[in-house]
């Protein structure tokens, strides 16, 4: 067969010399073991680290064989290949590591907190970092019983998330709600300030364990929200949920006597928490009308509860902060106050007759009706 008629790949097969005498012998040490540790290093796998681990295991093979060729075989283009591969092994070496470190967290609680708040969130990690450097991705501490801020006095600098423990919330020594990992510590304080105005902490916050918590600088943090318009909604959104979650921990705290939960978002509860205007007290205080004018019923009333010739009571407004007897707070007054209302509303229903005209005082206000919400 002429070479002239052979097609490439019939060139490749039968263009060449065949190899009449095969050596007996072995290539040396260097080569066989630069095979070695090719083969193991193309065992790895298709990770972050199976990458680093095959290439810190075809930089000695590749150096194994270009010292083989300088060696045993002498010759200049084994060698030069060989060390250029293995600079190549070395720079992916370095860009994978350089990448591991890039994505990794300043410590495990970054990493708790990017899973457990920011992930779910869908918020991607070169966005955490930048979060997380705000803060210069620092953690604090606080030791049991000691205070994050004091009422009136600790300026609202600062905007604080808190990773582990928990913060009893008072104001005036009164217990208001507690302060769960992974909520903010001041997101009421924050929300209340513009960012060019000045203000202090209204409520007390003591720590009940040993906490820690990371805090944003207040100006470093508007700086970045300026900056940042994904950041800055993302924040946004985070302390909306936080105010509403803290608003509902307050409103638990509202119980009648009997043990059913009210709901502050009641537009009849509003009545008993806002005190009374001075038309209504003059109405409530003044004289039920002769039973013989028609124009208007009478209140009636109990037999044994009011007698006929008795005055009923006015209630007095509702007493300044300062005026409270020790040991009640406004809360308790307001409860009380609400439960006389509604049992009286339950007795005046029963004593109406049937058929018979609404009174005044059922037609300005609207049925107290408290409803048993779920637990949130």
């Amino acid at each position: 067969m002429s070479n002239e008629n052979l097609t490439f790949f019939e060139t490749l097969v039968y263009g060449h010399q065949p190899c009449e005498i095969w050596t007996n012998g072995t290539e040396g040490a260097l080569y066989q073991l630069g095979n070695t540790v090719l083969m193991l290093g193309y065992m790895g796998g298709s990770g972050t680290f199976g990458a680093i681990y095959i290439y810190c295991c075809l930089a000695p093979g590749f150096l194994c064989h270009a010292l083989w060729g300088w060696i045993s075989v002498c010759g200049l283009d084994v060698f030069t290949w060989n060390l250029l591969l293995i600079l190549l092994c070395l720079l992916q070496l370095c860009h994978l590591v350089f990448r591991l470190h890039q994505d990794s967290f300043p410590s495990e609680e970054f990493r708790t907190l990017y899973t457990t708040v920011y992930l779910p969130l869908g918020v991607p990690l070169p966005v955490f970092k930048e979060v997380a450097g705000a803060c210069e991705n620092r953690v604090l501490s606080l030791s049991i019983e000691e205070t994050y801020a004091l009422e009136g006095k600790t300026p609202i600098n600062q905007l604080s998330l808190l990773l582990s423990g928990r913060i009893r919330v008072s104001l005036e020594g009164q217990f208001l709600h507690y302060i769960f990992p992974y909520q903010f510590l001041d997101s009421p304080e924050w929300e209340s300030l513009r960012p060019t105005e000045e203000g202090n902490f209204q409520v007390t916050l003591t720590a009940e364990m040993d906490c820690r918590y990371i805090s944003w600088p207040r100006r470093k943090l508007y700086v970045l929200l300026a900056k940042e318009r994904y950041i800055a909604r993302l924040f946004s959104v985070m302390l909306g949920n936080d105010i509403a979650d803290k608003l509902y921990s307050l409103n638990d705290k509202l119980f009648a006597r009997s043990g059913v939960r009210l709901d502050i978002r009641l537009p009849s509860l509003y009545h008993v928490l806002a005190p009374p205007s001075t038309g209504e007290s003059g109405a409530g205080a003044a004289e039920p009308r002769a039973p013989g004018n028609p124009a208007a019923p009478p209140l009636q009333t109990h037999p044994e509860r009011n007698p006929p010739n008795s005055r009923v009571p006015h209630r007095q407004p509702w007493p300044s902060d300062g005026e409270l007897p020790s040991g009640e707070d406004s809360t308790s007054l307001i409860l009380e106050d609400f439960a006389d209302l509604t049992g009286s509303f339950m007795e005046y229903g029963r004593d109406s007759p049937p058929g018979g005209h609404p009174t005044p005082f059922q037609r300005s206000w609207a049925p107290l009706a408290p409803t048993d919400t779920p637990k949130l």
